[in-house]
């Protein structure tokens, strides 16, 4: 089964005129290079910008994308066939590199009432439809319209807490502080056309779909690309203290296929219209899809970001902020009542109009390729090529 009919399919439907970023594995310098989209040309720029981080960081990394000189080029075309067919050749990487990986929890109600549901069925799917009921008929459509944060936040809460139907879900869903986490070290996200990975002994877990943004250190949002923040339903469901176990496996982390920068034709606004659609389709014939809007985000992106990087915390070479997922699948798929999980050699297409698609196969986390080219790694390879300066 192919990850995408036609490779062109994981460009944005405007690609022509979009501001395309992102990292390629280069065969000859057993390394990464900075690209960017030119026509049908990968152009690379690591000479002018060694790392995606440095051109982030430039006052104009938009402009700086269309005219810095070119060190040597690729057909994009090329590069794509090879990067979804998991080939040895030039092919896409994950765009961020030393970028730390955040991501925000539970920025839509329907996302977090199905974490609520996790909870009180304690990570066991077969307990599901019965939790489902039971915390949808008490407070699923009360709380679509209210303000995290709020007046009315609060009501909510000493109802629900005067009920005994509180969770520490609902407290970062509707309290004044979202949960902000560290999604996977700095330099492990996988790209397109990679495998993602589902850990060992997890019978219950599902890909989330989301927009996720670069942000640079002075905190300004500079660009957006897809994400996909595999999690582990069953883990979390057990206990949020194993939110790391469920988060951060070999693989579980993806980004892709590339980092859209802001300009005059795309910006923040674009992204807050956003609709990302999911697919997924089995070896056995199972086939899911679903759209989700940022419109329904319960946290503006920027109040997201303010809360990650600030006077509080710095992050020097800026950061990837995963800004959550409306789509929380909850079709059967095998035993009734059970939900949806993934098996493995599942297809999974995450896409939106301005961003592409980022399309990945399912695998489990200790199946897939190690991670073992980190920070010390890419010092060492960019030294070595001479890109390195004072």
């Amino acid at each position: 089964m192919k990850l995408l009919e036609d490779a062109f399919d994981a460009l944005p439907q405007d690609h022509q005129e979009a501001v395309l970023v992102g990292r390629l594995h280069d065969p000859d310098e057993e390394g990464p290079a900075v690209v960017a989209v030119r026509g049908d040309q990968l152009v690379d720029l690591t000479d002018t910008a060694p790392t995606l981080t440095d051109l982030l960081e430039h006052p104009e990394p938009a402009g700086l994308a269309r005219t810095a000189a070119a060190r040597k080029s690729w057909s994009l075309a090329e590069v794509l066939t090879e990067t979804l067919a998991g080939g040895a050749g030039p092919r896409l990487l994950a765009p961020a590199d030393l970028q730390v990986l955040k991501a925000a929890g539970v920025t839509f109600v329907k996302s977090m009432l199905e974490r609520v549901i996790e909870e009180r069925a304690g990570g066991d799917s077969a307990r599901a439809a019965e939790a489902r009921a039971q915390v949808e008929a008490a407070i699923g459509g009360a709380l679509a319209t209210v303000r995290p944060g709020s007046a009315e936040a609060a009501a909510v809460k000493e109802v629900l807490l005067r009920d005994g139907l509180w969770s520490q879900y609902l407290e970062v869903g509707l309290g004044p502080d979202p949960e902000v986490f560290t999604k996977a070290p700095v330099l492990s996200a996988v790209g397109a056309g990679a495998e993602v990975g589902i850990a060992e002994g997890s019978e219950w877990n599902n890909p989330e779909p989301e927009v996720a943004l670069a942000v640079r250190s002075d905190g300004s949002i500079v660009g957006a690309t897809l994400g996909n923040d595999v999690n582990l339903r069953d883990v979390e469901g057990r206990s949020a203290l194993l939110l790391p176990k469920a988060k951060d496996n070999n693989a579980s982390a993806a980004l892709g296929p590339f980092l859209r920068l802001f300009d005059d034709s795309f910006g923040l606004d674009d992204v807050r219209e956003m609709d990302v659609r999911l697919e997924v389709a089995g070896v056995d014939g199972f086939r899911l899809d679903g759209l989700s809007s940022m419109r329904e985000i319960s946290r503006d992106p920027v109040e997201l970001s303010a809360a990650a990087l600030g006077p509080h915390h710095q992050y020097p070479d800026g950061l990837i902020l995963y800004t959550g997922t409306l789509f929380a699948p909850t079709e059967d798929r095998g035993a009734e009542g059970k939900g949806f999980t993934h098996h493995v050699g599942d297809v999974v297409r995450i896409s939106s109009p301005r961003l592409g698609t980022l399309a990945n196969r399912v695998a489990r986390s200790e199946n897939c390729p190690p991670w073992n080219f980190g920070v010390r790694a890419l010092l060492a390879n960019l030294t070595r090529r001479g890109l390195l300066h004072p």
